[in-house]
């Protein structure tokens, strides 16, 4: 498998589905929104966008399967697996707020050996590969140096069905508002987890997220010299729901953090 071939073709596959994607957007209604459920959206535009993703890649590595959030495809390859989210940050496209993505990652073997993070209507397309750091369109990006907690800047994302853990998620936000820089809450993952490969954020964190969420953009913290990990300090950060990502020199602080009000489960 020649994985400089498969990535040119994926950046290239991506940038022409995020260009539909952008021009849907300018005559699209409300009326067409479908609740999946509880504060859940999908569009015509999510599955449409996934149907093209899905299609082209089945292209691009036939013996490939998929975990796709809109259920277009969804079946496991012997090797090899595309994670795709078509559109991360659909509340936003709803509601025309410009902050939405692609996210793809190909993973060999349950390790992910490939993640592409397209912003679409800044045209950044965050892209790597295994064996190579990570990119902004051609640009190598690194995460901060930052080691100072209070001079740091971190993402999040707010729960939108899961309200369980809710207080303690909300004494969490508290202590990073009293201790840091800042929080941000843009509404895509993908975007947020870019952000930290480039150096934009320090750190990311959130809870109740899926797989095709947080594959492409993890992966490319890690190539951007950064670190990932779930609450526990261990690696379930793509199934487990939970994720923190960070520069890597910060991570000890954030977890230590997260702990406080999420206790390690023993």
């Amino acid at each position: 498998m020649k994985l400089e071939t498969i990535h040119q073709q994926v950046l290239e596959l991506t940038r022409s589905t995020g260009q539909w994607i952008k021009n849907e957007r300018v005559n699209f209604s409300q009326s067409s929104v479908e609740l999946k459920g509880l504060h859940n959206y999908v569009t015509y535009v999510d599955k449409q966008a996934e149907e093209k993703l899905v299609e082209g890649l089945k292209a691009i590595l036939p013996e490939a399967g998929f975990i796709a959030e809109e259920g277009t495809a969804s079946y496991k390859g012997e090797h090899y697996n595309w994670i795709i989210d078509p559109i991360d940050g659909t509340t936003n496209f709803i509601h025309g707020i410009p902050i939405f993505s692609i996210s793809i990652a190909l993973q060999e073997d349950d390790k992910t050996i490939l993640g592409v993070v397209y912003e679409i209507n800044a045209d950044e397309m965050f892209h790597s590969h295994k064996g190579i750091p990570a990119y902004l369109n051609e640009t190598e990006i690194r995460v901060t140096p930052q080691t100072d907690h209070q001079l740091s800047l971190l993402a999040t994302g707010f729960p939108y069905h899961d309200y369980d853990l809710i207080d303690q998620y909300l004494g969490l936000l508290k202590h990073f508002m009293e201790t840091t820089s800042g929080l941000r809450r843009l509404g895509s993952a993908a975007v947020d987890l870019a952000y930290v490969a480039c150096g934009r954020m320090d750190g990311f964190f959130e809870y109740g997220l899926n797989p095709w969420d947080v594959a492409g953009g993890a992966f490319l913290v890690q190539q951007a010299g950064g670190q990932v990990s779930d609450w526990q300090n261990g690696n379930d950060y793509l199934f487990g729901e939970q994720i923190l990502a960070s520069n890597g020199h910060l991570q000890a602080y954030y977890l230590d953090s997260i702990q406080q009000f999420f206790p390690v489960e023993k």
